[in-house]
């Protein structure tokens, strides 16, 4: 509500109450007569808040006066109510807003989780088939060595040299622990054949190549008794002390060492030059 507004109910205000003071009192004769009351309560109600009306516009009027300010009659409660409502909305919005970012932030979250999730199952799918491949390669070998073992007591027992060949064969092939076994069933049926000493060397060597120095040292030790003049033998004898040295004996080692260079002073160079590396590492004295 403006000045003006207000200025002008309260000029309507103050037109209204002369108009009610205006009545003439009945006569003398007529006040035997009872006259109906003109201000009801309604009445004295309207006049009550036209009279406060008038009293704020005045203080109103005042305030600007003195003040010299541009006075505006608002209303307190509309005005309040839209602060509050104002403010209601301004929380909602902030709050909107701060439920907009963990949407963001969960929709972003589990869209890692899905890539990590297919990368795992990318792994996963790739270890499963190397292990499959794996697994066939190695039921393959199992079969090959079983085949090996179950043909060779047939071979061995009708002819020693093809049982030596068949042997040799699976070595070549770098099927080594069938080749072992083949070794291993040559010697135990032919202990006192021509080949049973080289046959002895070439178990030596299955046994080297998977570390069993324990096995090892005994074949090339079973090898070389006699100490045989053959291609094979100088090998064999170097194998020997290798495997000593495995086994922490480098005294025993080194004694091997000495008859190697006794017994085969013609021995090949790579194996005198492995005989050397040896001896170092055995720390044989010089």
């Amino acid at each position: 509500m403006t000045l003006k507004a207000a200025l002008l109910a309260s000029v309507l205000a103050l037109t209204a109450v002369p108009a009610l003071t205006s009545i003439t009192l009945p006569s003398k004769a007529m006040a035997q007569t009872a006259m109906p009351d003109p201000l009801d309560d309604r009445s004295v109600k309207r006049l009550d808040k036209m009279e406060k009306v008038v009293r704020e516009l005045r203080a109103i009027v005042f305030q600007g006066r003195d003040t010299g300010k541009p006075v505006v009659v608002q209303a307190a409660e509309t005005d309040a109510q839209i602060a509050a409502l104002s403010e209601r909305l301004t929380d909602l919005e902030q709050t909107l807003t701060k439920l907009n970012g963990q949407n963001e932030t969960l929709t972003h979250d589990l869209d890692e989780a899905r890539r990590a999730n297919e990368s795992e199952k990318t792994r996963a799918d790739a270890l499963d088939q190397r292990l499959a491949a794996l697994e066939k390669r190695l039921a393959d070998q199992e079969v090959a060595a079983a085949a090996a073992v179950a043909a060779a007591p047939a071979a061995t027992a009708s002819d020693p040299g093809e049982a030596f060949k068949s042997a040799r064969q699976l070595l070549l092939d770098g099927d080594y622990g069938a080749a072992e076994q083949a070794f291993a069933g040559y010697v135990e049926a032919f202990p006192d054949s021509a080949k049973a000493p080289e046959a002895r060397y070439w178990l030596g060597e299955t046994q080297f190549v998977r570390e069993a120095y324990s096995d090892a040292a005994g074949s090339y030790l079973g090898a070389v008794r006699g100490w045989p003049q053959t291609s094979w033998a100088p090998d064999a004898v170097l194998k020997l002390s290798r495997s000593l040295v495995a086994l922490k004996k480098p005294a025993d080692a080194c004694k091997t060492l000495d008859e190697l260079s006794r017994r085969y002073p013609k021995a090949p160079n790579a194996v005198t030059a492995k005989a050397t590396a040896t001896r170092v590492q055995a720390k044989c004295a010089s």
